[in-house]
């Protein structure tokens, strides 16, 4: 069973996703809504998102502040839903890290396409693998979906992340501190204990004895390694 890519969509208007959600999940993804600026923060730390869509007008905190904010932690693709028009306001946005600009209003096709173009790009298509496949695993870095042996291998947000991050990393060392900023934000980055039982769990699913386990290694006080 395919796992849909999550996205966040930090707006203040319910109307933006009454129109936008049921054209995500059309789409084939999962939208997850935020009407302020600090709620789609603690979502970003806590349950990263495939992708971000982020308005710059909220009435909390500043689209651009917030977007300099996740930017210290989330490495996702980041895509502006914004009102404003002016060209310095599409700069600052994007020197503050976004990676594309929509203005309001907007034409949900030319938005999905976009998003779709942000979230390659962020995975380095053409220079890096879209997937990983190792013995009877296949890891579908595009869609977000695991195989063994031909079979779905249903994994939660947290496991796939983690996984995705050695699996592009094959055969070097990821440290547990980058694995538990990168999947649970950096209020998590020493709680070790979270990373060992999603390994563990990982392992159960994905490993053919697993306690012996042949793709998911430890290196002993530092982190894990994926034997691709």
């Amino acid at each position: 069973m395919s796992i849909k890519p999550r996205i966040l969509v930090v707006d203040d208007e319910p109307q933006i996703h009454r129109f936008l959600g049921p054209a995500l999940e059309a789409a084939g993804y999962e939208p997850v809504p935020a009407l302020l600026g600090e709620e789609g923060l603690a979502l970003l730390a806590t349950q990263p998102p495939d992708a971000l869509i982020l308005d710059l007008g909220l009435p909390d905190v500043d689209g651009k502040i917030v977007l300099s904010r996740a930017r210290s932690f989330y490495n996702g693709p980041v895509l502006i839903l914004s009102a404003r028009d002016r060209e310095m306001e599409k700069i600052n946005a994007l020197d503050l890290g976004a990676d594309d600009y929509v203005q309001k209003p907007f034409a949900v096709g030319e938005l999905l396409a976009r998003l779709r173009a942000a979230m390659r790009n962020k995975l380095g298509l053409g220079g890096v693998q879209a997937s990983v496949k190792v013995q009877d695993l296949e890891i579908d870095l595009i869609h977000h979906t695991v195989k063994r042996a031909g079979i779905f291998v249903r994994l939660t947000s947290k496991e796939y992340d983690v996984l995705a991050q050695l699996a592009k990393a094959a055969g070097r060392v990821v440290t547990h501190r980058q694995l538990l900023i990168n999947t649970w934000g950096p209020a998590h980055a020493e709680d070790v204990h979270y990373l060992r039982i999603v390994m563990q769990h990982l392992r159960q699913k994905l490993e053919a004895d697993p306690a012996n386990p042949q793709l998911l290694l430890t290196s002993v006080s530092a982190g894990y390694i994926f034997a691709g």
